[in-house]
């Protein structure tokens, strides 16, 4: 089986899941190099997952060996390594949100489509076996022609758990841009690509007190809305509501909702790789669950990198890939610009709607 050499940058929390998938699950990868601004990191996660070399970015970039870089570094970086690698001309996936801004997410996928590379990004989790059984009941007509749906994503925030909070609340943070990419790219994938958004904002809690260790006790300044509400209209026709919320204590809201003209799709969290599925036919009496019926129920992060080194083996156009992720990086922006016009925003950008994964895939393969 052939294997594409992978770069990867940034050994934080998420580079674990990453680097098991791609040494242990998927066959067409080999982690050939990591970095760290924290070399220790990079050798534990080396010794760890057997990986060969632990270099710096610049030595990963420059490395003839490497195809894909992936670059899992913090938001505020995304860009600049992003475009680094391009340049460099290696293949780029990159952790959510492709970059801070629509018109830095536009450039790169301009310099990727110049360069003949390839550019994609998370999330990934749309190809999962829960979102793919989903994009399959609304391909077979089970809930007819979708007409509108629900997105919400509500909770009071990262600073009670996580052990460094502060960047969920600075630019490039908040709800929209954490959770948002799961929800939207959930959404473009089962329903295509958005036209026009409206939105509005509110940042409710211009403090935060971390109560998690070791930063307990700490402030932070809120600088981002952390409420953000409104609609989406997609190309289709169909019509999305959605919430993103870091003020909320507690709900009993669904995560996605997809109402068609024979019935109602319960579509599972997007932040998840599986179930469950529901399903009402306009005629039903009750919910009944669907099994997924696609492989990778399991947290298989990563997916969306082994797909793109099986289109530089076989051919093809990535699922996970720089238009979508740009498409989604600007309808989240489009949400905030929106409130702040009080305005609809016309949006710039498009997508094709991804292809589905194909039936009967033995783990760890793409075909």
């Amino acid at each position: 089986m052939e294997k594409v050499k992978i770069g990867l940058i940034g050994c934080g929390t998420i580079s674990d899941i990453y680097l098991q998938n791609l040494t242990h699950t998927f066959v067409n990868t080999e982690v050939y190099a990591c970095a760290d601004l924290n070399q220790d990191k990079a050798k534990e996660a080396a010794e760890k997952y057997g990986i060969k070399h632990t270099w710096t970015a610049d030595e990963i970039i420059a490395s003839e060996e490497i195809q894909i870089v992936v670059n899992l570094t913090t938001p505020k970086d995304h860009f600049q390594i992003c475009r680094q690698a391009l340049e460099g001309g290696k293949h780029v996936y990159v952790e959510k949100p492709l970059s801070l801004s629509p018109e830095q997410g536009s450039e790169l996928v301009k310099l990727a489509e110049e360069k003949g590379l390839l550019l994609g990004g998370a999330p990934d989790t749309f190809l999962g076996a829960g979102l793919q059984t989903c994009r399959k009941l609304i391909d077979d007509g089970f809930i007819g022609e979708p007409l509108s749906a629900t997105a919400f994503m509500v909770n009071h925030g990262h600073e009670s758990w996580h052990p460094a909070p502060e960047f969920y609340y600075k630019k490039g943070g908040g709800p929209m841009y954490d959770m948002g990419p799961y929800y939207l790219t959930a959404l473009v994938s089962l329903l295509g690509p958005a036209e026009l958004v409206s939105g509005m904002t509110r940042t409710s809690f211009k403090q935060r007190t971390i109560t998690s260790e070791p930063l307990f006790g700490q402030i932070i300044d809120v600088e981002v809305p952390t409420h953000i509400a409104g609609t989406i209209q997609f190309r289709s026709g169909a019509i999305a509501s959605m919430i993103t919320s870091f003020d909320v204590w507690s709900s009993t809201l669904p995560h996605i909702e997809i109402y068609g003209t024979l019935g109602t799709l319960l579509v599972p969290d997007p932040n998840t790789f599986g179930g469950p599925i529901r399903l009402r036919p306009a005629q039903g009496s009750e919910f009944m669950e669907i099994p997924a019926v696609h492989q990778y129920a399991e947290n298989s992060r990563g997916i969306g990198i082994s797909d793109m080194a099986d289109c530089l083996i076989h051919g093809g156009t990535p699922r996970a890939n720089g238009q979508i992720t740009n498409h989604v990086l600007e309808i989240m922006h489009a949400f905030h610009s929106s409130a702040d016009s009080r305005r609809y925003v016309e949006l710039t950008s498009t997508c094709e709607q991804p292809q589905p994964l194909p039936y009967g895939l033995v783990n760890g393969h793409l075909r």
